[in-house]
């Protein structure tokens, strides 16, 4: 098993060959990118314009997961930063806030959990139909192992029972097995799942950790932009929290979209049109090759889907047509809440495949350009023209294609285009962040 030194050195090995791998590529001159950097370097964070309506949402760490699922979806945001109650009064904002609570994480310990419940609703039902408690606890325990996803959000067995039998699950037959059992429950399950216990007052705090969590990192106002924009790129970050010396709270988010949506507004400029006007593959993007490009096919579980955003720890995947590399859409960690929030999507959702999941949200919604067409730019596109789309669509992504048949070459992130217009100056990071910073990125 890797120390916790190898993994901090793993991880600080990962950032320096993103960036090491950008600046390679970059077919910019030297002289306007030290240009460039110099300027960000003096611009302070409390020019950065403030979060829509002037106040950042904080989620209460003894808040239910339920209520935060609803607030993040209710603003249309993906994070935010989770505060600690018991520590209102202080002064000091590593003892005030606990980390940022990412949308993707929650709503992945539920589907999690979600499996797990009608595992127990089989067992549960078992028990109504006049098996004994015994053997539906054996078939929970043989279905789940020792250390389940439960376990680490501190439920048990026993609770989630309690929730299903409270008269959701009494007439439900012994025959079902877990699968069938999610696949059929209807608006019982979804009920289950956010409405009742112990779903329902689990807390943010007891997930924080097991699931995504996401660094807190903040810089002061008067912090320069270009620590923030290092911050986004190369160290991966997808927020930076603004607190004034001397006062906890949180004055501003900056956020990766946030940044892109500001360079937008600098087109005319001078030192962005020189930049922006050149074809994205003069700026070597996009960074990824063809063969790492991790995608989903349109016949496979939209589950799967998730899945693979969640192991390859990604925020969205291309929809290929069958085995081929046509692009069909698009889906994004922001997609699953669909199947929070329309229960006729989340009842059948063992058995939803990707393009019946974007067929169905399509006719669902009034807004679904960003689900159903493919959100593409072509290798001779304009940097400018790959900013545009990322801002004006409000994506995180913009899939590189070529060909009649609009095969994928590739990806372009948020992170990547606020890498082409920076570098980082030599020791900076160890200069500007200091130890207590490194440690919170390494781990």
């Amino acid at each position: 098993m890797a120390t916790k030194q190898e993994s901090k050195g793993k991880k600080d090995k990962g950032y320096d060959e993103y960036f090491d791998t950008v600046q390679s590529r970059k077919k910019l001159p030297c002289t306007l990118q030290e240009l460039l950097t110099s300027a960000f370097s003096q611009i302070p964070v409390s020019s950065f314009p403030k979060v829509p309506g002037g106040k950042v949402i904080e989620i209460p760490a003894d808040m239910s997961v339920s209520d935060a699922v609803r607030i993040l979806s209710e603003t249309n945001i993906l994070s935010a930063p989770v505060v600690d109650p018991a520590a209102n009064d202080s002064k000091d904002w590593r003892k005030r806030y606990l980390g940022i609570v990412d949308y993707s994480a929650i709503v992945l310990w539920l589907l999690q959990t979600a499996e797990i419940a009608a595992i127990t609703l089989s067992a549960t039902s078992a028990a109504a139909a006049g098996v004994g408690t015994g053997a539906a606890g054996a078939i929970g325990a043989l279905a789940l192992g020792a250390t389940g996803p439960l376990a680490v959000a501190g439920l048990t067995m026993a609770a989630v029972g309690a929730a299903v039998v409270g008269g959701v699950a009494a007439d439900r037959g012994m025959g079902k097995d877990a699968p069938t059992a999610a696949d059929k429950l209807g608006q019982d399950f979804y009920k289950v799942i956010l409405y009742e216990e112990p779903f329902k007052s689990t807390t943010v705090k007891t997930i924080l950790k097991s699931y995504r969590w996401v660094p807190f990192v903040p810089v002061s106002p008067d912090s320069s932009m270009l620590s923030v924009m290092l911050l986004l790129s190369k160290y991966r970050l997808r927020n930076v929290p603004v607190i004034e010396p001397g006062n906890p709270s949180i004055h501003n988010f900056i956020t990766q979209s946030a940044v892109i949506q500001g360079l937008q507004r600098c087109k005319g400029r001078d030192w962005f049109d020189c930049i922006a006007a050149h074809p994205i593959s003069d700026l070597g993007l996009p960074f990824m090759t063809p063969d790492r490009v991790v995608s989903v096919r349109d016949d496979e579980l939209i589950l799967e889907g998730f899945k693979k955003m969640k192991d390859n720890q990604i925020g969205g995947l291309p929809v290929m047509e069958g085995a081929t590399r046509k692009i069909f859409g698009n889906i994004s960690i922001r997609d699953i809440r669909f199947l929070l929030l329309k229960p006729e999507l989340f009842t059948n959702f063992r058995v939803l495949t990707v393009r019946d999941f974007i067929n169905t949200v399509a006719s669902a919604t009034d807004d679904n350009s960003k689900i159903v067409t493919p959100i593409t730019c072509q290798p001779g596109s304009t940097l400018s023209s790959v900013i545009d789309t990322l801002s004006s669509r409000a994506v995180h992504r913009i899939y590189v294609v070529s060909g009649e048949h609009n095969e994928v070459l590739g990806v372009i992130t948020l992170r990547d285009v606020i890498s082409c217009f920076i570098t980082e100056p030599p020791n900076f990071f160890d200069d500007y962040f200091g130890f207590a910073a490194q440690e919170i990125l390494s781990q």
